[in-house]
């Protein structure tokens, strides 16, 4: 038993012995054993840097570029701000109020003989036609009357009855805004016969006149407005006759 570590090689303390006594020789032969100063290492030769694949062709790339991790900023820069602000148009065109129009169409109610241009008809603004039927409501209610649900339920069954008879008549049709536009201008007289209400009474002969001659204002101007906005010409009598009906039912809610 004592040889048997010697016979076979099994168990050799020379073995041990020798690597003892040379610890690195086997990786200094590789090169592993010798130290290299710090900052002084050759990455190029140990595949670190460049690609060896990519190596030596034009417009070769390292495989690490440091310009990858910088943003563009071409990406976050601001839009160029144009300094003339000169050619913007006004707010209130741009939310479709043109006070010239509104003028030009309470003119052009206020007198029925006055001529109105095809273009000033073309815009269908609501804004008008809104006040002067808050105004009317105002108006009617500071004579004791509470009648805004009848003025809005009166005003779209008037609409839409013109909208209707309109579009048989015309040869070019008409859109429901170029009805409600100027119906809702042509309220202006009977809305200064309503405040007329407030101070007279409208139940007597001198309150029949004046309202009789405020419905056919109304219809007269309602007609020419709608045979300039259309181009029906020979046909504001034609037209006139449903106007005077549809502000006859405001007249009775201003006398009653």
């Amino acid at each position: 038993m004592s040889n048997f570590g010697q016979e076979d090689g099994f168990y050799s303390g020379q073995y041990y012995g020798n690597q003892s006594q040379n610890p690195d020789t086997s990786y200094a032969q590789g090169g592993y054993g010798q130290e290299q100063p710090f900052g002084q290492f050759d990455y190029s030769q140990q595949g670190y840097g460049i690609d060896s694949s990519y190596a030596g062709q034009p417009g070769a790339s390292p495989a690490y570029n440091p310009s990858i991790l910088t943003p563009d900023q071409s990406a976050y820069s601001s839009p160029p701000v144009a300094d003339n602000y000169e050619d913007e148009p006004p707010l209130m065109e741009e939310l479709g109020i043109n006070f010239d129009h509104i003028v030009q169409k309470t003119l052009a109610v206020l007198n029925p003989m006055k001529q109105t241009g095809h273009d000033i008809m073309q815009d269908t603004d609501l804004a008008g036609p809104l006040v002067f039927c808050l105004a009317f409501g105002g108006s009617l209610m500071l004579a004791g009357k509470l009648s805004f649900g009848y003025i809005y339920g009166i005003g779209v069954v008037g609409c839409l009855a013109m909208y209707c008879l309109l579009n048989l008549m015309s040869m070019t049709g008409v859109s429901s805004g170029c009805i409600i536009s100027v119906l809702g201008y042509c309220l202006l007289p009977m809305v200064i016969l309503s405040f007329t209400s407030i101070v007279l009474s409208l139940q007597g002969i001198l309150g029949i006149v004046l309202t009789s001659v405020t419905v056919l204002w109304c219809s007269i101007s309602a007609s020419k407005l709608f045979v300039s906005a259309l181009d029906m010409n020979h046909q504001q009598l034609l037209v006139a006759y449903p106007c005077c009906l549809v502000y006859g039912v405001f007249a009775l809610l201003t006398v009653f």
